[in-house]
């Protein structure tokens, strides 16, 4: 499959969390965008990697997303080895995506550093035709890099190059967040503690930032992106669309 878009998210629900909403209006709008999960969410304090996948699975019909893959390259962990980028490269390669976006540089979460960065080389080194990968036939892989790469925000804010309008896709980004209903907006915690994200005061901030980041562009709801590497400053991500590959 080859993607329009290619979104990188440290755990099962970050990509949802930080562009759901841009997801689902791209997929509306016909493009094609993956998500590819680096963890299982295993050590998170609600759930199992079961269920995660279970709830992963439920997010993508919701956002029309039909590419979905997890590396499983350990939660708590995400070393940045070339083990762990030549299964990135191979994913890259693979679907060849015009635009890629990974999570935030810096973040409450030391997981979401980590796996920006393993991505961040990852994705330079999949242009390097000295890096052999191979499909799974078998058949050797062409070097690839994105036309573009952008930072989704997730729990600390930054000052962002431009925001999307998700105004009409707001209750669809909530959705499949709430596809995650080990996680989220939990009103019975049974057995399990109750965390800094269970709680329904979490989900309201959510609500909130996207409210803000809409206001700030006129939109009533409104994911905020910056870029790391775009050819030239552009403050609409469907710009980016204009000069793509025919898929």
């Amino acid at each position: 499959m080859k993607l329009d878009v290619l979104v990188f998210a440290s755990h099962p629900d970050d990509a949802e969390l930080g562009c759901g909403g841009t997801i689902a209006s791209l997929t509306k709008s016909g493009k094609k965008v993956g998500i590819i999960d680096l963890t299982k969410g295993e050590m998170g304090s609600r759930g199992t990697e079961l269920t995660r996948a279970k709830e992963a699975k439920k997010a993508n019909e919701v956002m029309g997303v039909s590419f979905r893959v997890n590396l499983d390259l350990g939660d708590s962990l995400l070393p940045n080895t070339r083990e762990n980028q030549i299964k990135i490269i191979e994913q890259v390669r693979k679907t060849r995506p015009h635009i890629c976006i990974a999570g935030a540089p810096f973040d409450r979460h030391p997981d979401h550093g980590k796996g920006t960065s393993l991505v961040l080389d990852a994705l330079f080194y999949s242009g390097l035709k000295k890096i052999p990968t191979s499909d799974e036939a078998g058949t050797p892989q062409e070097p690839w890099r994105p036309s573009h790469i952008l930072h989704y925000i997730q729990d600390r804010p930054f000052d962002p190059d431009f925001v999307y309008d998700i105004s009409e896709h707001w209750e669809t980004k909530k959705q499949a967040i709430l596809a995650f209903n080990t996680q989220f907006n939990v009103e019975e915690p049974g057995n399990e503690p109750e965390t800094y994200i269970s709680s329904e005061n979490y989900f309201k901030q959510l609500e909130a930032r996207a409210r803000y980041f809409g206001h700030l562009a006129g939109f009533t709801h409104g994911e905020a992106f910056k870029y790391y590497l775009s050819p030239t400053p552009l403050r609409s991500m469907n710009v980016f669309f204009e000069h793509a590959p025919k898929r």
